[in-house]
């Protein structure tokens, strides 16, 4: 690893699977090392895959497969800003019918636990614009959304009342 700093993500034995995954779907990530384990260890043994080194979306990974003891949660998550619905719409679907969940507002969890807020730039550049009403109108339409509908956001931001 060349990074000084490095999100360490950890995997009850999957982390092959989700860094492959991880790679296959967000631009600019790739799997770049698997480690073996030199030698046993409490969740596994000499051999075992122990940790793999992956890029998502440009940011350095390193995911641990570290046993079952801790668990993802939404106090961590992945901002993916999207530049249109159908990057949206590709991102989300392919977490989501991955063994995924669907949540609020643009969240959604991976089949491993791990939380990705797919966020359209169209709904940041309107919920943090100078318009603060603009900008209350598309936060309260995101707040009825699952995945973020750009057109709906849109709308918001255009219908003055």
């Amino acid at each position: 690893m060349t990074s000084k700093n490095t999100i360490c993500l950890w995997y009850d034995g999957d982390a092959v699977d989700a860094a492959n995954f991880y790679a296959e779907t967000f631009p600019d990530s790739a799997v770049h090392a698997i480690h073996r384990a030199p030698g046993n260890y409490p969740d596994g043994k000499e051999g075992d895959v122990l940790t793999v080194e992956f890029t998502v979306v440009g940011i350095p990974c390193l995911g641990l497969n570290g046993g079952p003891h801790f668990k993802h949660s939404e106090a961590f998550s992945f901002l993916i800003a999207t530049d249109d619905q159908a990057e949206t719409d590709r991102l989300w679907n392919a977490i989501v019918s991955n063994g995924g969940q669907e949540s609020e507002c643009g969240w959604c969890k991976d089949r491993w636990g791990l939380s990705w807020q797919i966020a359209p730039r169209v709904l940041t550049d309107a919920v943090f614009g100078t318009d603060r009403a603009a900008a209350k109108r598309a936060f309260d339409a995101m707040m009825t959304m699952k995945k973020i509908d750009i057109a709906t956001i849109e709308r918001a931001v255009r219908d003055r009342g």
